[in-house]
């Protein structure tokens, strides 16, 4: 098991290339189940998820091998239809193969899904949707078993913005006889690269980055090579640590049309931000303004950065309030910046912050994927020195997380440790 050991006091001052997004890989790599053949996904990051990922579509007969942060896959010899327990128990996003194998082989047995360590986040929407399209659903011990001889097209409307249920059912859509209507469908950036992908398959939607997609059936797909979009929550995760510190970075490799909502409360804050077709220069030479944000779907401001913008509110003067619509228990990283000095109140759903104490290095304890990197912005600026625990969480979801951090000026070691 491994920590981290940070020194507080560095500023951060450079460019950084920003990774290919988890959850857009994480999305791409289920619909090579919908047509067998090889692919490669360029620009797949080399993280934790990806690899649970790969060794679950492994055991489902498919080949997997990353080098380079390009994915190559071989999905011609599906012998499998279980994602077991083992698997799924470790990343929420394996119930992405339901769809796809209900609808390319007929039958799927999932194991209802883990993940991170907050929320109900049920699956039901998933189900439902699978169901108006044809599939046979019964939940036993632990795993959804779906069946369908033929899948058809269905009008099917979310009552709450899903992006694993539109993912879902928009690759078991493809497959299906006749057209499907899909209304209030998720407009996050990761499905639409799913959508655009499914459509280089040979697939016919309509809609695309909409809240309405129309899917036209068809008979087969071929596979394709695929670049996986820049991942959205990393480059806001290392703007709001540069703004933290009171520095100045470049972030490379980026999409700055996925962060609108984002840029524009950084600028709220304090910050000077400017914008190229790739790129987004962040400089920032003041405390922050007390800036309240209240989380939503995109375009809104994501939840997986609520856990940052807590810790980047410790440093602004005055009372500033963090709400999640999304999920309404997302606040286990506020025990552990307390430990470190802050003056947090969590009422409900939201998390009232009074900024401007000094923090200190302490000893704290991840508790999911962006609490953890709330902790690691936290202990950048706290006085002395903060060790953070169980940062496999971090391995999830960031790509050598220390290592970028470092060479923009961070002290951050990577260390063995007993304590799990």
């Amino acid at each position: 098991m491994d920590k981290f050991v940070v020194q507080g006091g560095t500023r951060l001052v450079g460019s950084v290339n920003i990774s290919g997004a988890k959850n857009g890989s994480l999305a791409l790599m289920p619909a090579t189940l919908l047509a067998p053949g090889t692919y490669r996904l360029r620009n797949t990051p080399n993280l934790r998820d990806v690899w649970t990922m790969s060794r679950l579509m492994g055991s489902l007969g498919a080949f997997c091998e990353l080098n380079d942060n390009e994915l190559f896959m071989d999905t011609r010899e599906i012998t499998a239809f279980e994602a077991p327990y083992e698997h799924v128990k470790k990343m929420r996003a394996s119930f992405y193969v339901l769809g796809p194998l209900v609808a390319r082989y007929g039958t799927a047995k999932v194991s209802l899904p883990g993940g991170c360590a907050w929320g109900p986040r049920p699956v039901d929407l998933h189900l439902k949707g699978l169901e108006k399209l044809g599939a046979e659903i019964e939940v036993t011990s632990g795993y959804v078993m779906a069946s369908a001889k033929e899948l058809k097209g269905a009008k099917i409307h979310f009552d709450i913005s899903s992006v694993g249920a539109t993912g879902n059912v928009l690759m078991a859509a493809v497959l299906a006889k006749g057209n499907t209507l899909l209304t209030n469908a998720a407009l996050e950036p990761e499905i639409t690269a799913l959508a655009r992908m499914l459509v280089k398959m040979g697939a016919k939607i309509d809609g695309i980055g909409t809240t309405q997609l129309e899917i036209q059936g068809v008979d087969n797909l071929k596979p394709v090579d695929e670049d996986t979009i820049p991942d959205r929550i990393e480059a806001a995760t290392f703007l709001i640590a540069a703004a933290m510190t009171q520095g100045k970075i470049q972030l490379k490799k980026t999409n700055p049309y996925h962060l609108t909502s984002v840029i524009a409360k950084l600028e709220e804050s304090g910050c000077e931000i400017d914008v190229n077709s790739d790129e987004i220069t962040l400089e920032m030479n003041q405390l922050p303004v007390p800036t309240d944000i209240v989380t939503a779907v995109y375009p809104g401001i994501p939840t997986d950065i609520q856990a940052q913008w807590t810790a980047y509110m410790l440093m602004a003067n005055g009372t500033s309030m963090i709400t999640d619509n999304i999920y309404k228990d997302r606040f286990k990283h506020v025990p552990e910046l307390v430990r470190l000095g802050a003056d947090i109140d969590v009422i409900d759903n939201a998390a009232v912050i009074k900024g401007g104490k000094r923090l200190n290095g302490a000893q704290v304890m991840s508790s999911d994927l962006r609490g953890s990197a709330s902790l690691v912005l936290a202990a950048m600026v706290a006085e002395g020195t903060t060790d953070i625990f169980r940062i496999y969480h971090l391995d999830r979801g960031y790509e050598e997380l220390e290592k970028k951090l470092n060479n923009l000026g961070a002290n951050i070691k990577r260390v063995k440790t007993d304590i799990v």
